[in-house]
């Protein structure tokens, strides 16, 4: 008798998510190549992907022409279906849109946040140390996003989030590479109370350094890895 595979599935259970089928197929396969559990590069196989997940070809199919209109996959005709390799146009692109919709966002927040709102920040930055102090990288990075969407969120303004999202999406995929570099994450987490700490003082010239410094880093640790991984980036 064959032995049970021990290797961890890269797609999430579908039961995880909420939504008609092919929604969920789709935010399991696009979780697994923003989190990099599928490389950039690498090609995807429907059927092994039909197998984990326990569907037919069609929300498969659905998803990856889902996928392919956000860039996050590339269908080559005659040779397959293949994850996208990273650019650093799109990359820097998507940091300069991000840093612009941020930074605005930090300085109206902090003539406006209520005690409320810091109360909730305050919450969410205990729980990212802790996680830090556990060495618990990824519940870091959700803590992570879930504090740049508050700060979005308590504008005002409803569909910011989905708007620094969108323009988010690539650097997203790529910063997934340098948080395991030593001392990146503790480096963050430092950021990340500065822009409270900013918040608290309600000034906002003060947030929008501390949002800059902290966006800003992220090209310093991703510019040199085109030079030193040119098998994550597309070439054109």
């Amino acid at each position: 008798m064959p032995e049970a595979s021990t290797e961890t599935p890269r797609l999430t259970a579908l039961s995880r998510y909420a939504g008609p089928l092919g929604l969920r197929v789709y935010q399991s396969l696009r979780e697994a190549i923003l989190t990099l559990a599928y490389r950039p590069g690498e090609m995807l196989r429907k059927g092994e992907i039909c197998d984990s997940l326990g569907v037919s070809r069609s929300p498969v199919a659905d998803a990856v022409a889902r996928l392919a209109a956000e860039g996050l996959v590339r269908v080559v005709p005659q040779a397959g279906t293949f994850v996208a390799r990273f650019s650093m146009a799109e990359i820097r692109e998507g940091a300069f849109l991000r840093e612009a919709i941020e930074v605005a966002a930090a300085e109206r927040v902090a003539a406006t946040v209520t005690e409320d709102q810091l109360t909730l920040l305050r919450r969410n930055l205990r729980v990212q140390e802790a996680l830090v102090a556990d060495g618990d990288n990824a519940g870091f990075y959700r803590l992570d996003a879930e504090m740049h969407a508050l700060v979005l969120q308590f504008t005002g303004f409803r569909r910011l989030a989905e708007v620094s999202e969108t323009a988010w999406l690539h650097v997203n995929r790529a910063r997934q590479i340098i948080l395991p570099v030593p001392g990146r994450v503790e480096a963050t987490l430092g950021e990340h109370r500065a822009i409270v700490a900013a918040l608290e003082a309600r000034d906002p010239e003060a947030a929008r350094r501390a949002v800059q410094v902290h966006l800003r880093q992220l090209l310093r640790y991703l510019e040199p890895l085109e030079r030193d991984r040119p098998d994550l980036f597309d070439p054109a």
